[in-house]
């Protein structure tokens, strides 16, 4: 009996042990800590005065690592080098910052850690930490504060950097391409709101960048600015709002690239519209050439015959302010064949052109040879126009609900540049009921003409758009059922698009006023909207 009591016992013994070394691996460990970490004490102390080092230590009550620092940390002003900041990637108790440039006299210095500083476990952030020292007897307390808005978008550009440039006998616009600013900051990744602090008493020049290459200088290539049209006086109690665009680049023509028999490539950037390009050398007589624009990518192509008995030629390239000379070297290739397509295919928008592209230019149609018949046989008239830079010819015509369009063009229709003409082609697109469509009615209160009216998509592609000049209602007839974004460009020129700003020029861009909500236009329903627009002020977002 004692013998089974004790075989049952250690049983019982080992198959607790066994259910221990089980859940070893899943303690319940207590509750997850939410805490950050906390300082303990820097050295030297923040806010002190006088600096004359090139080291600041900050020591923390546990182990913390710095994430993201190259965006989250923020020096006002920037400092060339930058500092080094310790630890990098791994853990420690604390944050040593040295300081590789040689500090201005009299100067605050502020370091805006943002959301960088997280404690080494739970990885809890100590947000917006910021470490202020002075090289002078005193901390410069004034600040500027303000909220960054996107000119055209619905909303605002994160991670945007802020600057202030002294406004003293040196300054000049142009500085914003080569000198860093005297103050920054950055909006970082969750709000607008700016706020420059620890600055001194002064006249300044407001300027905002999406600061692409992070230089703290306006590339305008790439970069996004905004700007206050004004110097401000600092202190000031004034909040500042600042939209942000991309402006047009200068024009500028890239050197050019043989990329067929008798094509050549220009890359480009700005504005092309007004550009003239001109062959030098030896041309043959009855030369013409044709300029056609891609598509998707800022390029020009240059087409020209006859063939010309040259290796080397330069290319005069001139626009309203600019002019070049570009050196070409000819190739030996092959001939482009001409290819005709339709882009829109299947179901046409009753709002939409029905189009006719070529990979070599047209150089005339014969409307005698092409032909629109709808799904009862019946001819439709239509008118034809052409598109020389795009290489486009639209064909316009009227069209009723769910039916079907066949478009055939006979052969010859359509003659390219190097005399090639099309083989028979046909297409067709139908038109949806127009109860699987809907209507959406705008009523505009307070309006200032002229004015373009649009509906985009939720990352501000138009749908939709209407011109006006003088009040009127803007029905969108027989429109897709989607969410639109509905907003109002304030069309000053009047030349019926949105024009961005110019920062030499002091030009801000055209304002945009969103409507506060999205419209659902849904299929069968006549949808009434009112916009109700502010008279003034550089709000985007109305009622």
């Amino acid at each position: 009996m004692f013998k089974t009591y004790y075989k049952l016992f250690l049983f019982i013994g080992l198959l607790g042990m066994l259910v221990n070394c089980a859940n070893r691996g899943t303690p319940s460990g207590g509750e997850k800590d939410i805490e950050p970490p906390i300082i303990r004490y820097s050295t030297p102390e923040n806010f002190s005065t006088n600096f004359k080092g090139n080291e600041i230590k900050i020591y923390f009550d546990e182990y913390i690592k710095i994430k993201n620092v190259q965006k989250q940390l923020i020096i006002s002003p920037p400092m060339d080098p930058t500092p080094d900041i310790i630890p990098m990637g791994s853990a420690s108790k604390y944050i040593t910052i040295k300081i590789n440039d040689t500090l201005q006299p009299n100067t605050t210095y502020s370091f805006n850690f943002g959301q960088s500083i997280v404690d080494n476990n739970e990885e809890n952030p100590y947000a917006y930490y910021k470490y202020v020292l002075s090289t002078g007897s005193y901390i410069d307390s004034l600040s500027i504060k303000g909220a960054i808005l996107d000119a055209e978008k619905r909303e605002p550009e994160t991670f945007v950097t802020v600057m202030l440039y002294e406004v003293d006998s040196t300054y000049s616009d142009s500085v914003v391409f080569k000198k860093r600013p005297k103050y920054v900051t950055n909006t970082l990744d969750s709000v607008s709101a700016f706020s420059i602090d620890n600055i001194k008493a002064g006249k300044y020049r407001l300027v905002a960048l999406k600061d692409g290459n992070g230089n703290y200088t306006y590339q305008q290539k790439s970069d996004k600015i905004g700007f206050y049209d004004r110097e401000i006086t600092v202190p000031t109690d004034s909040f500042y709002e600042i939209k942000l665009f991309k402006e047009i680049a200068d024009f500028k023509m890239e050197r050019p690239t043989q990329v067929a028999k008798q094509k050549i490539q220009f890359g480009y950037r700005g504005d092309p519209k007004a550009a003239t390009i001109e062959m030098m050398g030896d041309i043959p007589e009855g030369f013409e050439h044709r300029i056609i624009k891609d598509a998707q990518r800022d390029t020009l192509y240059y087409w020209y015959k006859p063939a010309v008995e040259m290796d080397t030629t330069y290319f005069v390239v001139k626009n309203k302010s600019h002019i070049d000379t570009l050196k070409h070297r000819f190739r030996d290739l092959k001939v482009d064949s001409l290819l005709i397509k339709a882009p829109i295919s299947g179901s046409i928008n009753f709002d939409q052109d029905f189009l006719i592209e070529g990979n070599v230019p047209f150089d005339k149609l014969d409307e005698n040879k092409i032909s629109i018949i709808d799904k009862d046989s019946l001819t439709i008239n239509f008118k034809a126009e052409f598109d020389s830079l795009k290489n486009v010819y639209s064909f316009k015509f009227d069209r009723s609900e769910a039916n079907t369009y066949r478009i055939q063009l006979l052969p010859e229709a359509i003659t390219g540049f190097f005399g090639n003409v099309n083989d028979t082609l046909q297409y067709a697109v139908k038109t949806k009921k127009l109860s699987e469509l809907s209507d959406v009615r705008v009523r505009l209160i307070d309006a200032v003409y002229p004015l373009i009216i649009q509906l985009t998509d939720n990352k501000g592609k138009v749908i939709y758009e209407q011109f006006a000049e003088a009040p009127r209602v803007f029905d969108f007839r027989h429109i897709n059922p989607a969410t639109y974004y509905l907003r109002v460009v304030y069309d000053t020129n009047g030349n019926r698009k949105w024009d961005s700003g110019n920062y030499l020029k002091k030009i801000q861009p055209e304002r945009i006023s969103y409507y506060s909500k999205p419209i659902e236009a849904r299929t069968g329903w006549d949808l009434v909207e009112e916009f109700t627009l502010l008279k003034t002020g550089p709000d985007l977002i109305e009622n």
